[in-house]
């Protein structure tokens, strides 16, 4: 904190972070843009995958297997991630994650222009697999292994360094101010996805969006190597093995375990739909926007209530975290999973409406206003010189188990059962109400089971 500023030692102030940034020095400061730029260049692509992946010839099975290969990467890729920051140093690893996820960007964009092949017919014995064929829409799965390298960075440290920098009873205020500053490319990166395809049908429109987002990522990539000097940069230990795993699993803080599985379900009944909110926007309802002027097709109008979901997020991230510091961290939190877990079922059985669909996307933002109080009900009840690995361990239980809702959701969401999952199956009249209300069902048992047994973390209490 600046000289002279009146706040006593492990106060937080909501605007301390912008200060904070205007105030580094020119290398931190380049690489803090840097996370801006590739956050900016995530939100106005990766939203938007699953209905790339369905005009590429894709039907739902395939963008659920897309889903739960996602979560796939992000439950494994920081482990290596970190080992290979420790090796080769925090610069190096930085740029070479960059460098892929630039190429990843690339290889989305090239993919209709990319061939598809024909997996061969394959005899075993009494068993007969029958070949079939896979179109382009399998370079998007290969790009999705490359934009996601940039991303395996610093979750645990990050979690640690909020816990050590600041009042127990104050966590949930310190976490939300960092996360307004970062929630800043959410914003803006579906507005600007939704300034392209206004103007362009979506396939190429989306390809457009995909070479900005390579400019964006390859101009923050040669910043950040350039003027970044990583010299005193401490990660961590590298990865021990499934040993250091189990040994923080025995180790993670019993007040963490109900929250633990409520926020596993929760997730996981997430996990089976996420993927498929644009395709229920553009597809299953069909909305677009006509007003003030503007006549938005159903794609860019997407992009526009992503910008309203994340614009109620950030407004409320304060005001939310200053009320849990009256009520509690376990209420907030509650809400936060209630709104998650209502989300499915109400954007199902909307109307065609696009006023109903700003105001349930505004209502779904409130899902983010609870994230600093939950991550403060995470990292709390840990020790002082444990918050990064308990936050690790959390984390990869939990993403490990929602690995494979989205495969689960899609097959659901496809509506037909015994096809194989090549097969296109783009009518999307049997599937979606079961798939989202099963989600609804899903996460309300997680809640419910939060409500019943869920801590308070001590400090709030």
């Amino acid at each position: 904190m600046a000289d002279g500023a009146a706040e006593e030692p492990g106060e937080v102030d909501a605007f301390d972070s912008y200060r904070q940034f205007f105030a580094l020095e020119p290398d931190v400061l380049v690489l803090s843009v840097a996370m801006l730029v590739f956050s900016l260049a995530f939100q106005m692509t990766t939203r938007y995958v699953p209905e790339y992946i369905f005009t590429l010839g894709a039907g739902g099975a395939v963008v659920g297997l897309y889903g739960s290969l996602g979560n796939l990467i992000s439950a494994v890729y920081p482990y290596p991630g970190g080992a290979l920051s420790d090796r080769v140093g925090s610069r190096v690893a930085l740029t070479a994650f960059a460098v892929v996820t630039t190429v990843g960007f690339l290889v989305w964009a090239a993919a209709p222009m990319l061939p598809g092949f024909v997996v061969p017919e394959v005899a075993l014995g009494p068993l007969d697999l029958g070949g079939w064929a896979v179109g382009a829409w399998v370079w998007v799965f290969v790009g999705l292994f490359l934009t996601q390298a940039w991303k395996s960075f610093g979750l645990g440290a990050t979690f640690a360094i909020v816990k050590q920098s600041v009042d127990p009873g104050r966590l949930a205020m310190g976490f939300a101010s960092t996360e307004i500053f970062r929630r800043v490319g959410f914003l803006l990166g579906p507005a600007i996805a939704a300034g392209v395809l206004a103007v362009y049908e979506f396939q190429l429109g989306f390809q457009y969006v995909l070479l900005l987002a390579t400019g964006f990522a390859a101009v923050a990539t040669v910043a950040q190597h350039s003027l970044y000097d990583a010299s005193e940069d401490t990660i961590g230990d590298s990865f021990e093995g499934l040993d250091a795993i189990r040994r923080d699993l025995a180790a993670m803080p019993e007040t963490l375990r109900p929250l633990l599985l409520a926020d596993t379900l929760i997730r996981f009944a997430n996990g089976m739909v996420y993927v498929f909110f644009v395709v229920v926007v553009t597809r299953y309802l069909d909305v677009g926007f006509t007003g003030f002027g503007v006549s938005l097709p159903p794609a860019a109008f997407f992009g526009v209530l992503l910008s309203v979901e994340m614009a109620v997020a950030i407004l409320t991230k304060v005001p939310v975290s200053k009320l849990a510091e009256r009520t509690g961290l376990k209420p907030v939190v509650g809400l936060g999973f209630l709104v998650y877990a209502t989300f499915p079922v109400l954007l199902v059985n909307a109307p065609a409406d696009q006023w109903a669909l700003v105001a349930l996307f505004a209502y779904s933002g409130l899902r983010f206003a609870g994230l600093p109080a939950h991550k403060a009900l995470i990292v709390g009840p840990a020790e002082q010189d444990a918050g990064g690995r308990v936050t690790g361990t959390y984390y990869l239980v939990r993403n490990t188990v929602v690995i494979p809702s989205a495969a689960l959701g899609g097959v659901l969401y496809q509506g037909d059962w015994t096809a194989p999952v090549p097969v296109v199956d783009a009518t999307l009249t049997a599937g979606p109400e079961l798939s989202f209300t099963l989600a609804t069902v899903v996460g309300l048992a997680g809640v419910a089971y939060f409500a019943a047994f869920g801590r308070e973390f001590e400090a709030y209490a």
